[in-house]
């Protein structure tokens, strides 16, 4: 037997030897710390926001109804649901991506815009295989979700002028005509400068705008759903159409009070003030339990399985 086979022979014996690079240090304990910080930030939010919260008066506001729980599931998990599957198309991420998207949408509720953002960034930069750093496509999905509203806003100020007017929305012209002014100007600006602004190539964009359009058509449509199941008494017509107005009021920028300004808009249109008020409580509050309910169970996993958080 020649040498060669020799050691060819013995070497499948050997166990396999890794080489870890010594020039490149380790960030387990930035991320360790990274993970502490988020997760006692996540909890004073919670204590913080709890606090705040009238949580005496939800249960006898709240529906007994199944299909009630599940329809507010489904507008709670329709965000991370639509994201998951853009990464899914574009990274390819596992099932598991979708837990680490509620992540990013309770810090970005409970803590400060755009977190999440940052969160799922490194999260993804441990997680998934990419031949290039994903935060170009984190940026492009989130500012092709404002485009994507900005263009829906746009239109439903079209369609919806002409029928009621600045009247009958209880909206100052002149700032209505400044809110659109901002909206065209962003929107102008991003698609000028898009070879700049966007990192990925044009199918993918036109796939994530897709998504987002679809997504806020269905987040409207739950909304007029869930606001049937409450009160049964108002047609669901009627709740498709209001549903689409308070995404029209919600986009609009430069506008305060917006909460506000849509029940007044209800009352005009249903003339039920009481019942209405009622409705925009409940459901505030509904999701914002549902905020601190995810983020202290999110917390808290972190805080027990710190080594194990990217």
């Amino acid at each position: 037997m020649s040498l060669s086979q020799t050691v060819a022979a013995g070497s499948l014996d050997l166990p396999a030897i890794q080489l870890t690079p010594q020039d490149r240090p380790s960030n387990r304990g930035r991320n360790a710390v990274f993970s502490i910080l988020l997760s006692l930030a996540v909890i004073a939010a919670v204590v913080h926001e709890t606090s705040s919260l009238e949580l005496r008066r939800l249960p006898a506001m709240i529906p007994s109804s199944p299909a009630f729980w599940l329809v507010f599931a489904a507008s709670y998990l329709i965000t991370p649901a639509s994201e998951w599957l853009i990464f899914r198309r574009l990274w390819g991420i596992p099932a598991t991506g979708f837990l680490a998207l509620v992540r990013k949408k309770v810090y970005n509720e409970l803590l400060l815009g755009y977190l999440g953002e940052a969160y799922f960034y490194t999260w993804a930069r441990r997680r998934v295989t990419l031949a290039a750093a994903p935060f170009g496509a984190v940026k492009d999905v989130a500012i092709l979700s404002a485009m994507t509203g900005n263009v829906v806003t746009v239109v439903l100020l079209a369609l919806v002028l002409p029928l009621l007017g600045t009247h009958a929305l209880g909206i100052d012209a002149r700032v209505l005509m400044l809110s659109l002014g901002v909206i065209l100007v962003i929107s102008i600006a991003a698609m000028a400068f898009r070879r700049r602004v966007f990192s990925l190539p044009k199918p993918e964009l036109w796939m994530i705008g897709r998504m987002h359009l679809a997504r806020i058509i269905l987040s409207t449509l739950l909304s007029a759903i869930l606001w049937h199941l409450v009160l049964p008494g108002v047609a669901l017509s009627w709740w498709f159409y209001l549903a689409t107005l308070r995404l029209l009021v919600s986009r609009l920028p430069l506008i305060p009070n917006k909460d506000l300004l849509f029940a007044g808009i209800t009352v005009v249109v249903l003339g039920e003030e009481r019942d209405i008020g009622t409705l925009m409580a409940l459901m505030a509050g509904l999701i914002l339990a549902a905020h601190l309910v995810l983020g202290a169970l999110v917390a808290l996993h972190d805080l027990v399985n710190l080594e194990r958080r990217p």
